[in-house]
């Protein structure tokens, strides 16, 4: 158990969540992880741009991981290749010391950041009935 007040607070909002708020924060935290990576870049800090460009590509696959294909098969296909794309422009920058490809891959996040913010949950008893229909 940390004795970090944010890191509590952080733990216990993830394990509260529902499942769009939990892409939510993997997008916001995809997001904040590349902009690290592009100060960490300017400032010459070749250690924390690499540990924040890994922390980003390691989101995009968790993203790519959770994708269900069998609720509508042609848009996991888009989002997995586009999740695919972005961990290699990641990499190309951090091999390149490049800034384009990480202010792409922001710019791609964002944009799809901005769409999941407008998702409605599914109301709670619909959720119960998804849930309760695995078992």
């Amino acid at each position: 158990m940390s004795t970090n007040p944010y890191n509590t607070y952080l733990e216990a909002t993830i394990l509260s969540a529902e499942p769009i708020e939990l892409v939510r924060i993997l997008y916001r935290t995809a997001i904040e992880s590349v902009r690290d990576a592009r100060a960490h870049l300017a400032a010459g800090d070749i250690g924390a741009r690499s540990r924040a460009i890994s922390k980003a590509v390691a989101i995009l696959i968790e993203l790519s991981c959770c994708l269900k294909s069998d609720a509508e098969p042609r848009l996991a296909r888009n989002l997995t290749e586009l999740y695919d794309y972005m961990q290699r422009r990641l990499l190309r920058a951090n091999l390149d010391q490049a800034d384009a490809p990480l202010a792409e891959v922001a710019d791609l996040l964002e944009n799809l950041s901005e769409a999941w913010q407008k998702i409605e949950p599914a109301p709670a008893r619909e959720q119960f009935e998804l849930a309760t229909a695995e078992f």
